[in-house]
């Protein structure tokens, strides 16, 4: 048995070293020169970069006037993408209901309370907690900007759950692809 093994391994040997020898390029010569050619080749990823700024974006709170317009709008992160082939960037939120609320008042904010949109005057959709795209299949870049807009809901009823004094959290994903 061990000498059956030894002799498979022989010829597995023998035929792999014939096949790198059938590969590779020779060249001989009584002239003193001699030429080979080689193909380099190398196979690029797709290379993408997003920078966000910060890993904070503090909202503007509301006032009196805010609640009677419903809304508080803000400018999302100043965004720099660089990418080597076509790429799209998406929003959305790991939370799975609610705001984090810290305070004494038992403030309750919905995920949707927070709405955003690629331009600031155009429509305005609630965050989820699936990926929706801000921008798609944009081309090559070395400093892409994106822009997100957002906007905070408020209720009319100063005695609304999502109106009550405290300190409101929600965390943003954003995820920048290169399919």
């Amino acid at each position: 048995m061990f000498k059956a093994k030894a002799v498979l391994l022989s010829v597995a040997l023998a035929s792999a070293a014939w096949a790198v020898r059938a590969d590779a390029q020779t060249c001989s010569s009584n002239t003193g020169s001699c030429t080979v050619g080689v193909t380099a080749s190398v196979a690029v990823p797709a290379l993408i970069s997003l920078d966000a700024g910060s890993t904070t974006l503090t909202l503007t709170p509301p006032d009196v006037a805010d609640l009677a317009t419903g809304y508080v709008q803000d400018a999302g992160p100043t965004f720099v993408v660089k990418a080597n082939r076509t790429w799209t960037l998406a929003v959305h939120t790991s939370a799975a209901a609610n705001w984090t609320y810290v305070g004494t008042q038992g403030g309750v904010k919905a995920i949707g309370d927070l709405t955003w949109s690629e331009t600031v005057g155009g429509t305005y959709v609630a965050i989820t907690g699936s990926a929706a795209p801000i921008v798609t299949s944009q081309a090559r870049t070395n400093a892409g900007a994106p822009t997100i807009f957002f906007r905070t809901l408020y209720s009319s009823d100063f005695s609304a759950d999502n109106n009550a004094a405290g300190s409101y959290s929600i965390p943003l994903v954003f995820t920048l692809s290169a399919p």
